[in-house]
C-alpha cells in the first residue's frame, strides 16, 4: 500500500500475513543476529493459556525462545513507526503469555516490522494505554523487544535493518 506520511509517499507492508513470512525468511537466512544461533524453528505452536506463538525457536542446551511477530504499519510522525494502530486486548494478552514463559525459564521476544522509512519504533500509548502498560510489564519481566524496518518496493519486501525502540 502506498501511504503519504507528510513528506511524500512510500510503500508500506500492510498485509499482516506477510510479516510472519518475512521473519521466516530472515530466520532461515540467519539475518537477525539475536536469533541466528537457533537450529530449529516451529510455527504456530500452542502455548500458555490458549495462545499460539508465531515461532518457537530451539537449540540443544538452551531454553526455547518464543517469538511473537507484530506487523507495524502506522507512522504518524516521520521516522517513528508505532504499534498498535487500534485497541488490542489480544496483543496485551500475548505479552502476558510471553512474560509467563520467561517466568518458566524460556526466552521471549516480540519483533515488530514493516515500514522502510522507520528510524525508530515507539508504542502507540495514546491509542491503547493498556497495551503500552502490558508492554512495559512484559519488558520488566524479561520479554525482549526488537524492531526491524523493511525495504519495501514494488517488487518485494525484505527485512533491512534494526531500529531503536523508544518510549
Amino acid at each position: 500500500m502506498e501511504v503519504d506520511f507528510g513528506g511524500g509517499t512510500e510503500l508500506v507492508g500492510t498485509n499482516t500475513g506477510h510479516a510472519n513470512a518475512l521473519v521466516a525468511e530472515a530466520l532461515t537466512a540467519r539475518a537477525i543476529p539475536e536469533l541466528a544461533d537457533y537450529t530449529a524453528v516451529r510455527r504456530e505452536v500452542r502455548y500458555g493459556q490458549n495462545s499460539r506463538i508465531d515461532f518457537l525457536l530451539e537449540r540443544d542446551g538452551t531454553p526455547p525462545c518464543y517469538l511473537e511477530i507484530k506487523n507495524v504499519h502506522l507512522m504518524r510522525q516521520p521516522g517513528v513507526a508505532e504499534f498498535p494502530d487500534c485497541v488490542t486486548a489480544r496483543g496485551a494478552r500475548h505479552l502476558e503469555e510471553l512474560a509467563a514463559m520467561v517466568r518458566q525459564g524460556a526466552r521471549a521476544i516480540m519483533l515488530v516490522i514493516q515500514i522502510g522509512s522507520a528510524e525508530r519504533f515507539a508504542p502507540a500509548r495514546n491509542i491503547d494505554p493498556q497495551y503500552g502498560a502490558a508492554l512495559d510489564r512484559a519488558r520488566v519481566m524479561g520479554v525482549e523487544a526488537l524492531a526491524w524496518k523493511c525495504a519495501v518496493s514494488a517488487s518485494g519486501i525484505e527485512i533491512a535493518a534494526p531500529v531503536p525502540i523508544v518510549d
